[in-house]
C-alpha cells in the first residue's frame, strides 16, 4: 500500500520531484526519464508510471533550459518505441504462460479492458493508447499475445509513440510556465490524468448501460 501511496505523491507532485532529480543528476536525469518512459511502456507489471504528466513536467522544464527540447523529446520517444518493442515480444513469446502464471501480478481486469479496446480499434489501438494510462502498457503485450503482424505493429507504434511524447512535451514546454499552470501544477497534473482515462470511464459506462438493457 506504501509503494501506491508514493507513486501517487511522486506524481501529483512532479514538478517538485523532477526538480530534485535535474538538481542531483544534472545531465543523468536524461538516461532516468528514458528509463522510467521505457519501464511504464515495457514491462506489463508496472502500469501505474506517471507517463503522461511526467512527459508534460519534462517539456516545462525544458523551456527553462534543464533539457534541450529536442534531445530530451527524441530521446524519450526512442524509449516509447524501445519499450513498446520489448513488451510485444514477451507477449509473443511468453505471453499465455504469464497469463497463466498465478505468481506473474498481471491484472487480468486491466487485460480484459484491454482486449475490449482492441475488439472495438483493431490495430489502431497502438496508436490511441498510447494517450490512455495502463492500456498504453497492456496494448502491446495484447498485441504480441494475439500474434499481431510485427510490420503493422511497428508502423502504431512509431506514429503513437511520436505523437505521445512530442504531444505532451511541449505541451508542457509552451504552457508548463504560465504563471497559474506553474501556480497550480498539482492541479493541471490531475487534469492530464482525468482526461486520459475519461475514455476508459465512458466505455465502462456504455458497457454497463447496455448489460442493463
Amino acid at each position: 500500500m506504501q509503494i501506491f501511496i508514493s507513486i501517487f505523491e511522486f506524481i501529483f507532485h512532479i514538478d517538485v520531484h523532477l526538480g530534485e532529480i535535474i538538481t542531483q543528476y544534472g545531465t543523468l536525469s536524461y538516461i532516468i526519464l528514458f528509463v522510467i518512459i521505457f519501464v511504464e511502456t515495457g514491462f506489463v507489471v508496472v502500469p501505474f508510471l506517471p507517463g503522461d504528466s511526467l512527459l508534460f513536467a519534462a517539456g516545462a522544464f525544458a523551456a527553462i533550459g534543464s533539457f534541450n527540447i529536442v534531445v530530451l523529446s527524441l530521446l524519450l520517444w526512442g524509449a516509447a518505441f524501445l519499450g513498446d518493442t520489448v513488451n510485444y515480444w514477451i507477449g509473443y513469446y511468453f505471453g499465455q504462460k504469464l497469463i497463466d502464471n498465478p505468481k506473474v501480478p498481471i491484472n487480468q481486469v486491466h487485460l480484459d479492458k484491454t482486449h475490449k479496446f482492441y475488439a472495438k480499434h483493431g490495430g489502431k489501438t497502438i496508436f490511441l493508447a498510447r494517450f490512455i494510462p495502463i492500456v498504453r502498457t497492456f496494448a502491446p503485450f495484447v498485441a504480441g499475445v494475439g500474434k499481431m503482424d510485427y510490420k503493422k505493429f511497428v508502423h502504431y507504434n512509431i506514429s503513437g509513440g511520436f505523437a505521445w511524447v512530442f504531444g505532451f512535451t511541449c505541451l508542457g514546454y509552451f504552457f508548463g510556465n504560465i504563471p497559474s499552470v506553474k501556480e497550480n501544477f498539482s492541479l493541471v497534473i490531475m487534469a492530464i490524468i482525468i482526461l486520459s482515462i475519461f475514455p476508459i470511464v465512458i466505455e465502462f459506462i456504455k458497457t454497463k448501460f447496455k448489460k442493463n438493457k
